[in-house]
């Protein structure tokens, strides 16, 4: 692992014209030096807000694999769409393209055996995360992977909000119609998506990537960028149960606290510890335009509610708190001043 990380720092300290913000630089190089994230210049990012042409783009790009299929989904539906994107996972396994599949096990429950058998059979290798025989008596339960990320050929990731089922991209009679954010990244900072699923992998499946260079080689084939405005500086930054420091939390809380203008903030679930929810308090009281989302209808209930018990605190300091009543909002967003935005799965 040690040896795998020198050609991601050789790769960022050989940015000579890097161009990340120095406001940020200090956050920037903690997470650098804590989570491995490597903060890379020069992306390709584009932004997916509807289930469908995520889908279609992702099906495009899984058909183009010529090297390695890496996927890791909380829930991968056994429906006409899981279905689909399972068919070509087959296809591009017969055609000799390596294929490593990760699915939660509690996410997955509901999705018979049979579905996952197939895909194996074909030659895709596929494994579910922290297996839960008998649920009525594990704490397993609580420690989920809720990751959604995919690369194929080290050159193109995903990552974001959707899972694979169909009632992600359809107006379903339970939630409506499903917002997320997803995104599409071309560029060195794949390799950030890669060194993640690496160790989700070796967590589930015991094969250890990180002896293999040739899953984090250089993103190649990318396509021209449109202008210099659509390269940006990405850093992936992951952490939960196994990690001593949450990372994701630490960010978060440093952004609220740093920010001048405004911070916008989507999510299902707004359930702060009290540091989060006072930086977020004293932002809006220093004038800052503090405005937050979250959905019209609960897919946890009590989640729900305590968002809501919430929501009361952050009007009384000022911040300006919206209802998504198109359908089920899932994205989990944060954008402050303008400069850095946050997408989380």
């Amino acid at each position: 692992y040690n040896r795998l990380l020198k050609k991601p720092m050789a790769e960022y300290l050989a940015q000579d014209s890097c161009t990340l913000p120095v406001n940020y630089s200090r956050l920037i190089s903690l997470f650098r030096n804590t989570n491995q994230a490597f903060p890379f210049d020069g992306n390709r990012v584009e932004i997916y807000t509807h289930g469908l042409s995520m889908l279609q783009a992702l099906l495009r790009e899984l058909q183009n694999a010529t090297k390695h299929i890496h996927m890791e989904f909380y829930i991968f539906e056994d429906d006409a769409i899981g279905r689909m994107v399972r068919d070509v996972l087959i296809d591009k396994a017969r055609q000799g393209v390596e294929v490593r599949v990760i699915y939660d096990d509690v996410g997955c429950w509901h999705v018979p055996n049979r579905f996952y058998e197939q895909m194996r059979e074909a030659g895709v290798e596929v494994r579910s995360f922290l297996k839960v025989r008998f649920p009525l008596f594990t704490s397993k339960v609580n420690y989920r992977n809720h990751r959604k990320i995919v690369v194929i050929d080290g050159r193109v990731g995903y990552v974001g909000g959707f899972n694979i089922g169909r009632e992600y991209i359809s107006k379903e009679p339970k939630f409506g119609y499903w917002r997320d954010t997803h995104l599409k990244i071309y560029g060195e900072a794949v390799i950030g998506l890669q060194l993640r699923f690496a160790q989700d992998w070796n967590y589930a499946a015991g094969e250890n990537l990180f002896k293999d260079m040739r899953y984090f080689n250089e993103a190649d084939g990318m396509p021209e960028p449109t202008s210099i405005d659509s390269m940006v500086g990405i850093q992936i930054i992951s952490s939960g149960p196994d990690t001593q420091t949450r990372q994701i939390r630490d960010n978060y809380l440093e952004l609220f606290h740093k920010a001048r203008h405004h911070i916008y903030i989507q999510t299902p679930y707004f359930v702060p510890d009290d540091a989060v929810l006072s930086a977020i308090q004293i932002a809006a009281r220093s004038g800052v335009d503090v405005r937050l989302m979250i959905p019209c209808k609960p897919d946890h209930p009590f989640v729900y509610w305590a968002t809501y018990s919430y929501i009361g605190e952050m009007v009384e300091a000022g911040a300006k708190c919206y209802v998504y009543d198109n359908g089920f909002l899932h994205a989990k967003t944060v954008m402050v001043d303008g400069t850095v935005a946050c997408v989380g799965t």
